[in-house]
């Protein structure tokens, strides 16, 4: 490294956007040990001015010579900025843990949720893909559960994404939308949205991105088909049976899930509590009426499961939870700054190659 092996120089590639605010204060509350921040942005934002560790860090444009002396970056900027300078960034000796969904389905970029398959970090060539949010909350329950009852059988899930997993300006339309339709009268909701299919204050969306037509995923979105995807490959579960459905809900910051796991074998609820009890990063309320929402757990690290039953559908060998985390936490910054800190831990911020074949067109469609 440029520095020294505890000391990295790291850039944070999106330092502006919501994201890469998050990034930046993880990193000073964790007291992260690098030698040097190096916030990268557009040329737009280039110039500001940030706080860090109680200094004044001017705000860099993102470009290829930026990279010069960094050892470690977290890139949050999007998938198109990832694939024009994430290489660039590796050959010039830095490891990236890139948050988009740019690289997380190529077979030689592991894809890692902190505390779940850490050891997929030492495979990596370069580059480290974080998961989409609504998979990263989901992982540290399933993998608490993998040991029971034989084995996952099956699983579904339905999420309720908040406005913040499209961005800063998707909070910002939601909340003056809000305002403008508090005294409109039904069917008679503002209009003109440009981050949402259809209107969002007051209302639920079952789309989030694109539709697939690829089979067998026909009908799916784009966020189902991550999560779907995305977990097998975390878990080193290629065939496990899962389905999704992801809506956008009217909520500003934290994803809720219902899930459903079916086991091989029959299990017991008790198995199932002391499973999620004993998990890290994880948190089950005490009972019934101790559930999370997206409200109390803003801000927070850990993911919430609560209303932990029997499926009634299949009481044996099935169970039924509601799984809440902030999403830019634990889905987004939170674990990209804990990969870093792995990283680090295991010697690993050195690359392994230049990786030229991780950075072909088609790695952009992953």
């Amino acid at each position: 490294m440029s520095q020294s092996a505890t000391q990295p120089v790291v850039a944070v590639l999106g330092a502006t956007g919501l994201v890469g605010q998050k990034l930046i204060a993880l990193l000073e509350k964790r007291r992260f040990p690098l030698s040097r921040l190096k916030p990268l942005a557009s040329q737009r934002t280039a110039g500001q001015q940030i706080q860090f560790a109680g200094q004044s860090v001017e705000v860099e444009e993102a470009c290829p010579e930026a990279f010069e002396g960094v050892d470690l970056v977290l890139a949050s900027a999007g998938g198109a900025i990832s694939q024009a300078l994430v290489h660039q960034a590796v050959a010039r000796g830095a490891v990236v843990v890139d948050n988009t969904s740019c690289f997380r389905m190529h077979p030689d970029v592991p894809l890692v949720v902190a505390g779940v398959n850490n050891e997929a970090l030492d495979a990596h060539n370069g580059v480290i893909a974080n998961p989409n949010c609504s998979t990263a909350q989901l992982m540290p329950v399933l993998k608490a559960l993998m040991p029971l009852g034989g084995g996952l059988q099956r699983v579904v899930v339905s999420t309720y994404q908040s406005v913040s997993g499209a961005g800063k300006e998707a909070i910002d339309e939601l909340r003056q939308k809000s305002k403008l339709a508090v005294d409109c009268a039904p069917g008679e909701y503002p209009t003109g949205y440009a981050c949402f299919a259809r209107p969002m204050a007051f209302n639920l969306i079952p789309h989030i991105d694109v539709f697939m037509e690829e089979a067998p995923y026909q009908g799916y979105t784009k966020e189902e088909w991550k999560l779907i995807v995305e977990t097998r490959k975390i878990l080193d579960l290629p065939q496990l049976p899962i389905t999704a459905t992801a809506v956008r809900v009217p909520v500003m910051v934290g994803h809720s899930e219902s899930v459903t796991v079916d086991f091989n074998q029959p299990v017991s609820l008790d198995e199932v509590t002391a499973a999620l009890r004993a998990a890290d990063d994880v948190v089950l309320s005490d009972g019934l009426t101790d559930y999370p929402t997206p409200l109390e757990t803003e801000g927070t690290d850990p993911v919430y499961v609560g209303r932990l039953r029997r499926d009634a559908s299949n009481p044996e060998a099935g169970v039924s939870m509601w799984v809440v985390a902030d999403n830019l936490m634990i889905g987004a910054a939170l674990n990209a700054v804990r990969l870093a800190e792995a990283l680090v831990a295991r010697g690993l911020v050195t690359p392994r190659s230049q990786c030229a074949h991780l950075f072909e067109p088609a790695a952009a469609t992953a």
